[in-house]
């Protein structure tokens, strides 16, 4: 990590005694590890979401242009659930 920048956060004890933990029990090296794992866990899931909104609103638009009769939303869905699935998937791979 090229440059640190120091934060202060407040949390509820619960989440103090389960970052505590882990790092007691040797699973992070620091508070600031598990923080750090934490977040890039939040971008990747952020990053998915905003790829779905934007994958959205492109099929939303094609079907206004193509006015073709539609696809029912379950199989939509199902496509969608299977792609964002696989994609998290091959995020945790890519991270261990």
């Amino acid at each position: 990590m090229a440059s640190v920048e120091k934060i202060s956060i407040a949390l509820p004890p619960e989440m103090v005694a389960l970052l505590r933990q882990a790092v007691d029990i040797g699973e992070y090296a620091s508070s600031s590890e598990v923080v750090r794992d934490a977040l890039r866990d939040w971008t990747q899931k952020r990053n998915l979401r905003q790829q779905g909104v934007e994958e959205l609103r492109q099929v939303w638009q094609q079907a206004i242009e193509e006015r073709k009769p539609g696809v029912p939303v379950e199989d939509v869905l199902d496509r969608l659930e299977r792609r964002y699935q696989a994609m998290a998937l091959d995020g945790v791979s890519r991270a261990s």
